[in-house]
């Protein structure tokens, strides 16, 4: 699976996605990451970007024109291209799902006050990491990355990690314990060193509804909406 990032700062981008596993992932080729500087379409002496906006207002607008063209020079048929801004609509772990069977994922990231509004007639996703404003793009598209890169085949170590962690079946996950069984009088549940399989997933079933509904009510209401008539909701 391959990724074009497209960016005013290409190295803020490959920094944190040349380190663990999704480095690793692309060392065993994998994966493909690259991100490319808008910058180099500009048409000026400057490389001017950004311009004032019409009708007034604080801030610089990057141009549509050249971003435009730094699409058109990494899109394929075969790309999804994903522009990444506050009035996106928040990722799910569905998208990151249905993302990962894709051959090639294009992210736009913009800055400034934004893109020039015509942009988006040229993307096919417009998403955001949340409700909440970054000074650039490129922290999403490094989050894009890794979320979509690790569900990838092969990336990670463990096929059914991907399958047990959060918002995989729409709950959170179950929590997790290791070594030391007991840490300033807390002890690690009776049942997860009990050995019997049953009664643990059981118990973890148990734990991710419970947490789920404690936690995100938004998530369980969702989850309840979908498992109507199923025997074993609580």
């Amino acid at each position: 699976m391959r990724f074009d990032v497209l960016t005013l700062h290409p190295d803020m981008v490959m920094a944190p996605l040349s380190t663990s596993m999704i480095g690793r992932a692309r060392d065993a080729g994998l994966l493909e990451v690259a991100a490319h500087d808008i910058r180099d379409h500009a048409t000026d002496r400057w490389k001017t970007v950004d311009d004032t906006p019409y009708g007034g207002g604080a801030g610089m607008v990057m141009k549509v024109d050249i971003v435009a063209a730094a699409i058109e020079a990494v899109r394929t048929d075969a790309s999804r291209v994903l522009l990444t801004s506050p009035a996106g609509r928040p990722i799910t772990q569905a998208d990151c799902i249905r993302w990962s069977k894709l051959e090639h994922v294009v992210i736009v990231t913009g800055h400034y006050e934004g893109i020039d509004a015509r942009i988006e007639s040229l993307v096919d996703e417009e998403v955001s990491l949340g409700d909440f404003v970054l000074t650039g793009g490129e922290i999403a598209a490094i989050a894009i990355v890794d979320a979509v890169g690790r569900l990838v085949p092969g990336v990670l170590g463990n096929a059914d990690s991907a399958a047990d962690e959060s918002f995989s079946q729409g709950l959170l996950e179950y929590p997790q314990y290791t070594r030391p069984r007991e840490f300033r009088g807390m002890e690690v549940p009776e049942v997860l060193v009990s050995g019997h399989h049953g009664r643990i997933a059981v118990w973890r079933e148990e734990r991710s509804r419970e947490r789920t509904r404690e936690r995100r009510p938004d998530l369980w209401e969702a989850w309840l909406a979908r498992t109507v008539g199923d025997p074993i909701v609580d």
